[in-house]
């Protein structure tokens, strides 16, 4: 408790007294440089901090949760046209361990430290200036004390000729303390982050990687429960494996490999054809194709086996739900992922917890009806009919996990209109089925056809002519995100022509990697966070960033649903200069491109990974969709925006925005 008592009397001894009559005690000294002599306007360079600190004290970095208590050092930068900032300010080889006291990791250094911000020059002069907020504490004398100081770097030999170059091998560097420190202190609120993640698992659910699971679940124990007693034991054993194996294994992921994981599975083509193909399998068996069965083998042994080999057969239900589920809810488990990996330990396992909470509480519910509709009448085969109806809806859903790998990779085997073409197809058969104009393996004769079955069959045909439309480019907003952009569709009576006069201006007719990523609603902008903020530059506008996927289903919703509001529209096209970055974009960066992240120490060689990490440095998130106002210098002008299905909401969003901008202006 020693330094949790230490902050108390360190508090009291900075703002007890009467003002004016003592000053805080001060234990480090800071001094400042550029990590580059010679500077050039467009150049990317490294201002560099270095505090050198009295033995027995240290002074927190800025690489760990800030949730978990201690303040971060935190560096504020004025805002200035002579520069603008590449991601955050982080610190260089700091000391990190697990603190008892503060319950969680913490990163630190002591006698000296170093952290760097990374910037671009935008012209000449350079003029840098700002403030660093810190916390200086000894475990020694039992107290923390918090300061800021003003700090200040002008180059004294500048050259404002053509060449655009300055000498900055000697600096003038100012560090000011400000009389009254920083009393503000972080607290979690880990029910509010808990809340989050549940209704995050909710949400889900509703996906199409989590929602073809339920009749696999419904399926298995309909033939495993024997007995009201089994079966609830069973279904509690199911939803306690869900919450174990995504609160472990999602933990661990985030520790060894990164929130990058996630991408990685819900994008690359492995994973998504292996999902294609298993859900291939399921469809077939389900039509009554053949069963899928353990070997004789493992039956046999685990007949002789007692309760527990029961129960790991259970687990392995809720391992397969874990595992194809994931390719979906990885991007929405992105933000705890990332709060793992950054170091941080009670808080993202309150979130996964929270997340899984809600799956396991829906198929646990799943897990004990199923012995409810084995007692119901089998007359006429209806059991059957509801196994053959979801074989359907698996072959549908499979085209899903395809369709996002031909995204990502450019492929075009999937686009729109073949898509379309291929559900119709799915679902126009199976209004066939349901009348009764065939039958498969297994169904029994049917002398009639239930109303039940007459109501499906109807819908299967109405969702067939709702989907026709749209293969003359009907915008079909209720499949958005499920569907391949309208962009990928050939023919379109719907869609904007890219010449159209209401189309918003940009600086360059052909923006980098437009020949492959475009925009709905024949909107036009930039797929490179550089190339886009110059020309917000060049015509005075602020930015709409848009951190985007083509596997991000959501994304696509918000497109189809919130973008087309005309209102929303005109903002976009008339007030904003518009940025979309792929986070999931496979294409390969030239090599003079590629960096090695400060986040996680990986070289980012792809479009896609140099903006994830773009997204986590900056924003600490890698959650999609997400909405960013930024200004001329990428600052924010206000907080940013996620998934909200509300027109007025974003409208507002976007308004406050520009209000924020033309204030800023005068």
């Amino acid at each position: 408790m020693i330094r949790k008592i230490g902050v108390s009397i360190s508090l009291w001894f900075i703002f007890g007294l009467p003002h004016g009559f003592a000053k805080p005690e001060k234990h480090s000294q800071w001094t400042i440089s550029l990590s580059k002599k010679e500077l050039k306007v467009g150049e990317t360079i490294d201002v560099v901090f270095h505090v050198a600190i009295d033995k027995g004290w240290y002074v927190y970095a800025t690489d760990f949760d800030s949730l978990v208590g201690p303040l971060l050092t935190r560096f504020v930068f004025q805002k200035n046209s002579s520069y603008t900032l590449i991601r955050k300010t982080h610190s260089i080889k700091s000391i990190r361990k697990y603190d008892k006291v503060w319950e969680g990791e913490i990163s630190y250094f002591t006698e000296s430290g170093e952290f760097r911000q990374s910037i671009k020059i935008l012209k000449l002069p350079l003029q840098i200036s700002g403030t660093i907020e810190y916390q200086e504490c000894s475990d020694i004398e039992g107290k923390c004390i918090q300061h800021e100081e003003d700090f200040s770097v002008a180059p004294s030999s500048q050259k404002t000729d053509d060449s655009k170059v300055i000498d900055s091998s000697s600096h003038q560097v100012q560090l000011e303390k400000i009389k009254t420190p920083s009393t503000e202190t972080t607290s979690s609120n880990l029910w509010q982050f808990f809340l989050l993640a549940f209704g995050a698992g909710l949400a889900a659910l509703l996906t199409p990687c989590v929602f073809p699971v339920i009749p696999m679940t419904v399926t298995y124990f309909i033939k495993e429960s024997k007995s009201r007693k089994k079966a609830i034991l069973k279904a509690l054993w199911y939803g306690t494996s869900i919450i174990l194996i995504y609160t472990t294994i999602g933990t661990v992921i985030a520790k060894v490999n990164g929130p990058e994981f996630a991408t990685w599975l819900s994008t690359h083509w492995i994973p998504n054809i292996l999902f294609f193909l298993v859900f291939i399998v399921f469809a077939l068996s389900f039509f009554g194709m053949f069963e899928i069965l353990l070997p004789t083998s493992w039956v046999n042994r685990m007949d002789h086996l007692s309760e527990r080999g029961k129960m790991a057969g259970v687990f392995f239900m809720a391992f397969t739900l874990v595992l194809v589920s994931f390719s979906c809810t990885g991007p929405i488990v992105g933000s705890i992922l990332v709060e793992s990996s950054r170091g941080g330990f009670i808080k993202p396992i309150v979130g996964m917890f929270g997340f899984s909470l809600a799956l396991a509480i829906v198929f646990t519910g799943l897990a004990i009806f199923p012995e409810w509709l084995s007692k119901l009448p089998k007359s006429g085969g209806w059991l059957n009919v509801v196994k053959v109806v979801l074989g359907f809806i698996e072959l549908a859903l499979a085209f899903k996990f395809l369709s996002t790998a031909d995204q990502v990779y450019h492929w075009h085997l999937l686009d729109r209109e073949t898509m379309i073409v291929i559900w119709a197809s799915i679902f126009f058969v199976a209004g066939l089925y349901l009348l009764g104009l065939f039958r498969l393996p297994h169904d029994s004769e049917a002398k009639f056809i239930a109303v039940p079955r007459l109501v499906l069959g109807i819908s299967c045909f109405a969702f067939v002519f709702y989907l026709l439309p749209g293969l003359v480019g009907a915008p079909l907003k209720n499949l958005s995100g499920y569907l391949p952009p309208l962009a990928t569709q050939d023919f379109s009576l719907y869609t904007f022509s890219r010449d159209d006069s209401k189309t918003n201006s940009i600086c360059d007719e052909h923006p980098l990697y437009s020949d492959f990523l475009f925009f709905p609603h024949g909107l036009r902008g930039y797929f490179d966070y550089e190339e886009g903020l110059a020309c917000a530059k060049k015509l005075n506008k602020p930015v709409f960033l848009d951190f985007t996927g083509h596997s991000c289903t959501n994304c696509r919703q918000m497109e189809e649903k919130i973008w087309s509001n005309p209102e929303i529209l005109k903002l976009l096209r008339d007030e904003y200069i518009i940025i979309a970055l792929y986070t999931d974009e496979r294409k390969e960066l030239p090599p003079h491109q590629w960096h090695r992240s400060a986040y996680d120490g990986k070289l980012k060689k792809t479009i896609g990974k140099h903006y994830t990490d773009f997204q986590i440095t900056t924003f600490n998130t890698n959650a999609l969709p997400f909405y960013c106002l930024i200004d001329t210098q990428g600052q924010l002008l206000v907080p940013p925006k996620g998934y909200d299905l509300r027109i007025d909401h974003f409208l507002a969003f976007l308004q406050e925005g520009i209000k924020k901008f033309r204030n800023n202006q005068e």
